[in-house]
Formats: structure tokens, sequence, C-alpha cells
């Protein structure tokens, strides 16, 4: 047991199952002797071997498509996008074949591939490498998208995604790569995926987010403790959505604040929106509220903290569905 970074739990996650499966292989841009551009996989092409850590060409439609091929003959690819802006180059593998080689092959073929991506804000990136496109990507069917928030969880998740048979989609969000720290068990451990966690306890109003706005979620949490309470809700899983754990939390708490850092149109908050609508809608006391970063282009690193999403605007939505 030792406190860790996300970058240090997902470099054990992927450490444990390369020693533990054959079948699993690791490949990208930059991710062998450099350990990629975060040292995500910093020492595992030396200590596991070039042919199951090695570089691929600056060709994300080849990683991917690659990663299809290995799938088929009993492989377990980890392909890394350099950053998910990068997956645009490659959405035909992952829209019109590993999404849906299950049904396509009548349940014959499985599809254990696990694409792990840095994104998100913060950081002062260069253009296309912050941008939130996990919007588009939980449209498709026939995949997850797993987002942890914080390094056991990265752990824990990572290690259920290599191990699942559908393909998952993993993100890690490049402001928690290393500004967080916790106590992760030496030995292995599994998430679960499709599973939402209760991070915080509350009984006036729900939030409810991922990735970074979890850690912002927790600050207005804090922040509002001595007036209101508030319940915390990580999806960590958000295609498919564990709607269980977050109607029960709206059923208790009657008011609802959904956040992402991702523009507001199309995303992940709009499909809760309407899913606790339908399925919810007699146990509100206020309309669902929603803290998102404005429909716009990403903007240029000067001008980022000022359209990101935070704590203060949490806050400031939580007050209003407390007091409607």
């Amino acid at each position: 047991m030792g406190k860790k970074t996300i970058v240090q739990a997902i470099n054990d996650a992927l450490d444990y199952k390369l020693n533990k499966d054959e079948n699993v292989l690791l490949f990208g841009e930059d991710i062998g002797p450099n350990g990629g551009v975060f040292r995500v996989t910093d020492g595992l092409q030396a200590k596991h071997g070039e042919d199951r850590v090695f570089d691929t060409p600056l060709a994300e439609s080849g990683i991917l498509g690659m990663s299809v091929g290995l799938a088929t003959e009993g492989f377990r690819p980890v392909p890394e996008i350099q950053f998910l802006g990068f997956i645009l180059e490659a959405m035909s593998p992952v829209v019109a074949q590993f999404s849906r080689m299950r049904y396509r092959m009548a349940n014959t073929r499985s599809m254990p591939i696990t694409v792990r991506a840095p994104y998100g804000g913060g950081v002062h990136t260069p253009e296309l490498h912050s941008d939130s496109l996990e919007g588009i990507l939980a449209q498709v069917p026939g995949m997850r998208i797993v987002i942890p928030s914080n390094p056991y969880d990265a752990k824990g998740l990572l290690i259920s995604a290599i191990e699942s048979n559908d393909p998952v989609i993993f993100l890690e969000h490049l402001k928690l790569y290393r500004s967080i720290k916790q106590d992760i068990p030496d030995e292995d451990y599994r998430v679960p995926l499709d599973k939402a966690a209760v991070t915080r306890e509350g009984s006036d109003v729900t939030v409810i987010g991922y990735g970074l706005m979890i850690s912002e979620a927790l600050k207005a949490a804090k922040e509002l403790e001595d007036e209101i309470s508030v319940e915390v809700i990580d999806l960590r899983t958000i295609a498919p959505i564990d709607m269980d754990t977050v109607l029960a939390s709206v059923k208790k708490t009657g008011r609802v604040v959904v956040t992402q850092e991702a523009q507001r149109q199309a995303g992940v908050t709009g499909q809760l929106m309407s899913e606790i609508g339908e399925r919810a809608f007699m146990y509100l006391e206020a309309p669902i509220s929603r803290v998102t970063a404005p429909d716009s282009v990403y903007p240029f690193g000067a001008a980022e903290a000022d359209w990101l999403p935070n704590a203060k605007d949490i806050i400031k939505k939580v007050k209003e569905v407390y007091d409607f």
C-alpha cells in the first residue's frame, strides 16, 4: 500500500495485466522506450519486452484497425491514442468495426480491446489536445466509455476493462494525472464497470458528474456543507450509465445538478437529464440544472480558465435548485 497518482495507478494496472495474461499487448505512439507523452507506460517495455509493448507509426486509424485484427485472433489489445482529439482520425474502426463486431458475427467473436486516451482541459495544451469528445463516443452502441476520477478507481477500472470481452474506451483526464494521490493496494483489485459511486452522501441536492468534475463537485459540496447537504455521484462509466444509483439519489434529494467539462450540446448531461425526467419526474422538487462548458470551440490556453466549468459554477446551480 502506498500513495500513488493516477499515472502510477494506471502503470500498475498495465504491469499487472502484462504479467498475468500473455495475450495483453500495449502499443501506440512513443509508448515504448519513452513511456508515452505522460510516462504512463514508463518502464513497461524494458520489463515485458518490445513484442508486448511497442511503438507504432503516427497513424491512429492503423493503431485501432490493427487492434481489431489482433482481437479476432485472441489477443487483448490495449492501444493508446496519444490524445483523445486524435481519435477523429480513427472513427471508422471505432464505429464501423469493433463496436458492432459481436453483433455482426452472431456472438461468435469478442472484441476485448481497451483504448486508452488522455483528454481534458486545465493544462494549457495546443489545439485538439484537451477536447472532451466522450459525448460523441457515448452515442455509439456496443462499447463502454469509462472515466476514472481518482487513482484507486483508475487501477481497478482499468484491470476490469482489460478483462472485459467487450470494447472499452478508457479516458484519463490530463489535469488529474498527477494532481491527486491516494493509497493504492500493491496487489490487484477490480472496480466494477457500469457502476456509479456515491463519493459523498447528502440529503438536499444531488450533483452528478465524472472525471475532473468530481473534484470540482466535492469542492463545491465542502464549501456548501454548512447550508446545503450535497450528494455527489461519480458515474465512472458514462456508457452505459448506472441509472439505478442515479435514480436512488434523485429520489432521496429531489433536486439535481448534472455537470460535465464538455460543451453543453448533445453531451452526457443531456442524456442524464432526459432519463431522470422520464423516470423520476414525480420525485423532483425543482427543474434539473446543468453545469457545462459553453457551446464553442475549445479556446486557446490563455482563455481556458474562463471557459472551463468549475466549483463556483456548481455552487451557483446548487443554490438555484435548492432555493427554487
